[in-house]
């Protein structure tokens, strides 16, 4: 499947498609738009639109004070309590005034500021992303797109 966020990425447009791929659609292929244009590229290219707030028509996307990542928790019924955990963790780095929900929230923000700093593409920027975050896991559960257990990106940083 297709899946289309706006432009400039940062957290939770990292964060959720990490968590498609490891729990919904390990093959997903993620476009990024210009926000004025999403809706029509995700109507071109067949893509599930996804972390964009101006637009109410977008089902996966923030829900009050809650962030997308949470409703893409909620609507493919991922029920398991460490991704609702790393929920809390991702709606406090990604929504301004929810930092007091998870205090490891601020670092998963300082990490995504920290690569949109050097300039580089939104393709670079997830995939840079990605590979850090999925090394920064606390916590684990069983992926149902894999047979291995998928460590979670949240604070404890491997050397």
């Amino acid at each position: 499947m297709r899946w289309v966020t706006r432009t400039d990425i940062k957290v939770g447009r990292v964060a959720c498609p990490w968590l498609i791929r490891r729990f919904i659609d390990a093959h997903g292929e993620f476009l990024c738009a210009p926000e004025d244009r999403l809706l029509e590229i995700a109507s071109r290219e067949g893509a599930i639109p996804f972390d964009a707030a101006r637009f109410p028509e977008v089902q996966l996307n923030h829900r009050g004070e809650r962030c997308a990542f949470e409703a893409i928790v909620e609507d493919y019924k991922l029920n398991d309590p460490a991704l609702r955990r790393l929920a809390f963790r991702v709606r406090g780095a990604d929504v301004k005034g929810q930092e007091h929900i998870a205090a490891e929230g601020l670092g998963l923000r300082a990490i995504a500021r920290g690569f949109a700093l050097p300039g580089i593409s939104d393709e670079e920027r997830l995939r840079r992303n990605t590979h850090s975050t999925t090394r920064c896991m606390n916590t684990s559960v069983r992926s149902p797109t894999s047979s291995s257990k998928t460590n979670f990106w949240i604070f404890k940083l491997e050397h």
